[in-house]
């Protein structure tokens, strides 16, 4: 009897992850997911005596295998752009993700003249995020909105800006990133890119020093 139950709670899981891979915006998370719960599946199948379950599971882990592995190993294309003054565009991608942005960043002032720096992040010629900052001292860069749209959330837009475009930051006369966080999941975000927690004036920073990658 228990070992009737412990089968079915694996079927119970197999559905479950299977079922929230289908709710990810991200299609990475949605593969790595859905290869998850099709292993488990397959493996549920095969232990119950179920072959077509088995064998169509061991497929679609298969299949997610397949695309995972053409996701890493497809060379992408980053490029920066930098963004008008009047740009309409600018505005609604604003307005079209204001619900997101709100998420991650309390700032409501978002117009490109008050701020040093601002340009789209394109990846594979898609605008996949927009990347804000003022001027915080004659050194220093405070970013005020790093957006990422759901389906390229996976840290290489990231990396790209504060690992790839160091070079950029420093031609502009800085050498360091601030950044406060306004949530948990944004503050493990801000670690990932190498940016250091401290206290400054009794509030939390992050912190980044540049350093050269020519």
């Amino acid at each position: 009897m228990l070992h009737i139950d412990l089968l079915e709670w694996l079927g119970y899981l197999a559905s479950i992850l299977v079922l929230i891979s289908l709710l990810m915006s991200s299609i990475v998370k949605l593969r790595w997911i859905n290869l998850l719960g099709s292993i488990i599946f397959a493996i549920y199948g095969f232990l119950i005596g179920a072959l077509p379950v088995g064998l169509v599971n061991s497929a679609i882990a298969i299949i997610n295998i397949y695309y995972l592995t053409k996701i890493y190993s497809t060379k992408e294309f980053f490029k920066t752009l930098p963004i008008d003054v009047d740009s309409k565009y600018f505005q609604y991608f604003l307005e079209f993700y204001h619900d997101e942005i709100k998420k991650y960043f309390s700032n409501n002032d978002f117009e490109i003249k008050n701020h040093t720096v601002g340009f789209y992040i394109l990846r594979n010629l898609v605008p996949a995020g927009v990347f804000l900052a003022s001027k915080h001292d004659n050194s220093t860069l405070l970013v005020e909105l790093d957006f990422v749209i759901p389906e390229y959330r996976d840290f290489k837009i990231g990396k790209y800006i504060f690992e790839e475009q160091q070079d950029y930051f420093l031609e502009l006369g800085y050498n360091k990133l601030y950044s406060y966080a306004f949530s948990e999941s944004h503050a493990n975000y801000l670690k990932k890119m190498g940016f250091e927690k401290t206290v400054e004036q009794n509030k939390e920073v992050y912190i980044k020093v540049l350093t050269p990658t020519k």
